[in-house]
């Protein structure tokens, strides 16, 4: 159970609870505040900046406890660092995209909200992990991702339709995030590495085991993986720096 003073007011929230503790090596005097179900919490510190790391869990349901609860317990900016699947044919396994929205395409939002209302990112939270990454030499993609419920029904018609509408990738929590973070005043961003490619037959590392291709694209998708904290990190530390000004 998460107290006042467990959390920073800067929380990086990945779906995977073992990527918790790949941000917490990059934070100084990092310290366990929880471990309960599956959510595994860390603060520490980046570079002068107070920083948490909380998991979310698979889906949007999960993510929208953790949001809810973080928001009790002081957290202000919350940034999913996650993984998702290309749905453009430049989208590729290593590359790098950041959600400047999410389509609502799960069932826990609209128990807040019309459906009518967009799950939409924060402007100055999408600038900084833009700039941050152009830095470390990255070119992300940015644009509309798509937020589905269903990980094996992610193809047919309704994947088409998003392809054809100019969606750049899948993933399973950003409209919760983006949503429940609107409606409770806080701050949101997004950063994923992408991890495969629908349209390419290639989904979450589900690869063939005989491809001999296999190792290169696990090892493209671990090196994003280890990227993309360090540009959320960073993000974080500009973040912090323009509100103290």
């Amino acid at each position: 159970m998460l107290s006042a003073g467990d959390i920073a007011k800067y929380v990086l929230t990945p779906g995977d609870p073992a990527r918790v503790h790949k941000i917490a090596a990059k934070l100084l005097d990092a310290r366990k505040v929880a471990d309960n179900r599956g959510i595994v919490s860390f603060t520490g510190s980046y570079e002068g900046v107070e920083v948490s790391a909380v998991s979310t869990g698979v889906g949007c349901p999960s993510a929208a406890i953790v949001v809810e609860e973080l928001a009790r317990v002081g957290a202000e900016t919350i940034i999913r660092v996650g993984t998702t699947g290309g749905m453009q044919e430049d989208v590729k396994p290593g590359d790098i995209v950041i959600p400047i929205a999410a389509t609502r395409s799960d069932g826990t939002t609209r128990a807040y909200v019309s459906e009518q209302y967009p799950a939409v990112a924060s402007l100055d939270v999408t600038q900084a992990l833009v700039s941050s990454a152009t830095r470390m030499g990255f070119k992300p993609h940015v644009g509309i991702v798509w937020t589905s419920d269903s990980y094996y029904a992610e193809s047919g018609p309704m994947l088409d339709s998003w392809v054809k509408a100019g969606v750049i990738s899948v993933e399973m929590e950003c409209s919760a995030i983006f949503t429940l973070t609107r409606i409770r005043g806080l701050r949101s961003g997004a950063i994923l590495a992408v991890d495969g490619n629908l349209l390419k037959g290639t989904k979450k590392l589900e690869y063939d085991e005989g491809d001999p291709a296999r190792q290169q694209r696990e090892e493209k998708v671990q090196r994003a993986i280890d990227s993309e904290i360090e540009i959320a990190l960073k993000a974080v530390r500009d973040l912090s720096r323009k509100v103290d000004k």
